[in-house]
């Protein structure tokens, strides 16, 4: 995880700068080079590498949005992640929040992860179960020590606002809205707790580093969720990237193993297994969203719908 290189910051640019006042003893040469990079995102991201220093930081800047949503307060963003970070520094690993500062476009500035993203494995499979154990064991430490109430009611919304998104015709929505209705009206959804859930658990958001697994991007982050949130996503991410490969069921062994690794017992196994088509047509349809080829937004749109309709059969048993 290196990025585009993109140029050089020399002593007087007043971001560089900064960030050397902002580091203190970590940069010995006050005067060193700053090499910038770039990385894809919502937010213009990029590394900054200090010559001669063998230290490197990341810098996400809220008020240069890269993405599709542009409308919203980057100042609230970048404190409501700085605060997250904050809180979940001694929980799991993390690239650690240093400093946020609104004067440079809002940026959020955090300790730099050197290791491989989780979608690297997802190309070498070779290494993609023990990759998917390191990220297990991370989400339940998240969820073990955050744990609340949970929010049914926003889990809700949050996936009729990936509906409104995608620009359904009339009947396609009522099939859903009846899914919906279902799932709202039965027991399972409830995992006995809530907990703060990384929301956005891609594999782009899992960084792997000698064998541990660090999360990063907590914007979206929220608590009260579900448990199974972030494992619907993640399943969702597993089975859409064998699907363009040509087969999703070469995805099933990875999801089990996945869930295996997070589960305490086969009894929260099963439970697990029971909630997370709701989270994996949620997790679809987010990648639906984003999608413009046709032929596969119809393929993950079905599959969500398929998934949701794994109600109906547990309704009967």
């Amino acid at each position: 995880m290196s990025g585009t290189y993109v140029k050089k910051l020399k002593p007087g640019d007043p971001f560089r700068d900064w960030l050397v006042y902002m580091l203190k003893d970590r940069i010995q040469n006050k005067k060193c080079v700053v090499r910038v990079f770039q990385f894809s995102g919502s937010h213009m991201v990029r590394r900054y590498e200090f010559e001669g220093e063998g230290f490197s930081v990341m810098a996400k800047f809220f008020n240069r949005p890269m993405g599709l949503i542009k409308k919203y307060d980057p100042d609230k963003a970048m404190v409501n992640e700085y605060k997250k970070l904050k809180r979940i520094k001694h929980i799991i690993d993390i690239s650690r929040p240093i400093a946020i500062n609104r004067n440079f476009d809002c940026v959020l500035v955090t300790e730099y992860v050197s290791g491989r993203p989780l979608y690297w494995y997802f190309h070498h499979e070779n290494h993609l179960y023990d990759s998917l154990t390191a990220v297990a064991h991370l989400l339940r430490k998240l969820h073990d020590n955050t744990k609340t109430y949970y929010d049914r009611e926003r889990e809700f919304r949050m996936l009729k606002k990936n509906l409104d998104h995608l620009g359904l015709d009339r009947s396609t929505r009522k099939r859903y809205k009846k899914l919906l209705d279902s799932w709202w009206d039965s027991p399972f959804l409830d995992f006995g707790y809530g907990c703060m859930i990384h929301h956005d658990a891609t594999p782009a958001n899992y960084l792997i580093h000698r064998g541990r697994s660090y999360a990063i991007d907590f914007e979206l982050s929220v608590r009260h969720g579900n448990p199974v949130h972030d494992l619907g996503i993640l399943s969702a991410e597993l089975k859409n990237y064998f699907a363009l490969k040509g087969n999703d069921q070469q995805a099933e062994p990875y999801i089990g193993h996945f869930l295996w690794n997070y589960s305490k017992n086969k009894k929260e196994f099963d439970q697990i297994t029971r909630i997370l088509p709701f989270y994996m047509s949620y997790g679809l349809l987010r990648i639906a969203r984003g999608n413009m080829h046709h032929g596969h937004k119809d393929y993950l749109l079905k599959e969500a719908e398929s998934c949701l309709l794994t109600i109906k059969r547990h309704s009967c048993n």
